[in-house]
C-alpha cells in the first residue's frame, strides 16, 4: 500500500540543504508562488516552505498557507520526481481561498515535473 505520511525525510531541514536548491534550480512560477527545485539522490522529492512575514503579514495566514502547500505534497508525493522543492510564497497569495491554492499547487507540481522530465 501506498504511504502518504509526511515525514522528516520529506523535508529539507537545513540551510545548506535550502542554499543547494538556490544555487542552479529548475524554476515553475505564478504571480504568487514560485517552485524552485534541483534533482536529489534520495529514492523520494523533499520540499521547504518560505513564507515570509514581510509577505505574508499574520501568523494564522502564514500557517494556514503552509498547511495547504504541505497538504498538496503529501498527496503528490509518489507523482514527483526526486526533487528538492522550496516553495517561494509572494504576497498575491492571500487573495487565494484554499480551493484556488489547491488547483494553482498543484499545476505547479505537474510544470516542475515536466520541466525536469522533458
Amino acid at each position: 500500500m501506498t504511504s502518504y505520511t509526511f515525514t522528516r525525510e520529506l523535508r529539507l531541514l537545513t540551510p545548506a540543504q535550502f542554499q543547494a536548491v538556490f544555487s542552479n534550480p529548475i524554476k515553475a512560477s505564478s504571480a504568487e508562488i514560485t517552485l524552485l527545485a534541483i534533482p536529489n539522490t534520495q529514492e523520494h522529492p523533499r520540499v521547504g516552505l518560505t513564507v515570509p512575514k514581510k509577505q505574508v503579514k499574520r501568523a494564522h495566514d502564514r500557517n494556514r498557507v503552509k498547511r495547504v502547500i504541505r497538504e498538496r505534497f503529501r498527496l503528490q508525493q509518489h507523482e514527483l520526481p526526486s526533487l528538492d522543492i522550496v516553495v517561494l510564497v509572494r504576497k498575491g497569495v492571500m487573495d487565494l481561498d484554499n480551493e484556488a491554492l489547491h488547483k494553482l499547487v498543484d499545476k505547479l507540481w505537474r510544470k516542475l515535473s515536466r520541466r525536469f522530465n522533458g
